[in-house]
């Protein structure tokens, strides 16, 4: 088959990389144009486009699928178009150029977590499972039939980086399997039930700041699902500690949610609304992310209350 694909980010290196070494020909590689990043603001190829261009494929990076986009759509007289974390939005025009359609890689098991970031929303709302659907794209958000579907668990300590490897993995090897029940008329459309849907909105810094007030189980979910991106964050004193891993440990122990209440080899014990927390990583401003106890040595934080922003505010 003439297959055109669209993707954006290292989500969807793997799918691109499986339609390639299985011998798949893909016409065209659309993707997002190179943008500033980091902290030199240098001009960066996305990692769709570098994976592209090492296998030397052809790329095309329209700012928007417009006319001139669709028609040069419509030239390559695609079978399917193959559409992974793209970034893009397709119009309808778009959706009906491919022989069979747009097909989409979506890390959810639809119509839970539908849109922007249901890796990190599953995690946080403490799903126990999660997995990778491919979709038959139509013009609403993530709504079109379920072409095939795959699950793995979610384990206590995934974080969103984790799991994010996982899905790329177990997303690929769905998509092929998609597209040779495409190829042979044997794909079954499933209508999803939108009566079960939820939506994963995207994420911001500042729903990242730590309320201790919370159980220590929903902080740690949070932990998990906000790393690597935005971090969670605390207040301790004037300064904004960012913290990349915890454990859930213990009863409740009495003292004032945020109350750093024991530093040991194992980390920094926190109370929480209900529980204990358990800090083992953590990054001070400037600093690289250290181990909790050695950020601990060099302080006296026993007895010393975390807080947020608000917390501070309103003193």
């Amino acid at each position: 088959m003439n297959i055109v694909f669209a993707g954006t980010p290292n989500f969807a290196v793997p799918n691109l990389e499986a339609l390639v070494t299985q011998g798949h020909q893909v016409s065209r590689v659309l993707t997002q144009p190179d943008r500033p990043a980091g902290r030199g603001r240098k001009v960066q190829f996305s990692a769709v486009k570098q994976a592209a261009l090492e296998h030397d494929l052809d790329v095309f990076q329209p700012q928007k699928m417009d006319a001139e986009a669709i028609e040069l759509l419509t030239d390559l007289q695609p079978d399917l178009m193959v559409v992974v974390a793209y970034g893009i939005i397709l119009p309808q025009r778009a959706l009906e150029v491919p022989r069979l359609g747009c097909i989409n890689v979506h890390a959810s098991l639809l119509p839970r977590w539908r849109g922007a970031a249901p890796i990190q929303r599953a995690i946080e709302a403490g799903d126990a499972q999660t997995g990778v659907c491919i979709m038959q794209m139509d013009a609403g958000l993530d709504t079109g039939d379920v072409l095939l579907r795959r699950s793995v668990p979610i384990s206590s300590r995934d974080t969103s980086q984790s799991l994010h490897d996982t899905l790329a993995s177990l997303g690929a090897e769905a998509l092929l399997e998609c597209v040779t029940q495409l190829h042979d008329g044997s794909a079954r459309h499933e209508p999803q039930d939108g009566r079960d849907t939820t939506y994963a909105t995207r994420l911001s810094k500042s729903e990242a700041e730590i309320n201790w007030s919370q159980s220590a189980t929903e902080i740690d979910r949070r932990v998990r699902a906000f790393n690597p991106w935005p971090v969670t964050f605390t207040q301790l004193g004037d300064e904004t500690i960012r913290i990349w891993e915890t454990s859930v440990v213990g009863e409740h122990s009495g003292a004032a949610p945020g109350t750093i209440i024991n530093c040991h080899a194992e980390g920094i014990d926190v109370a929480c609304g209900q529980g204990s927390l358990r800090v083992h990583i953590v990054q001070a401003p400037g600093k690289r992310a250290m181990a909790a106890i050695d950020f601990a040595r060099s302080r006296s934080l026993e007895g010393m209350v975390l807080a947020s922003h608000a917390d501070e505010t309103a003193k």
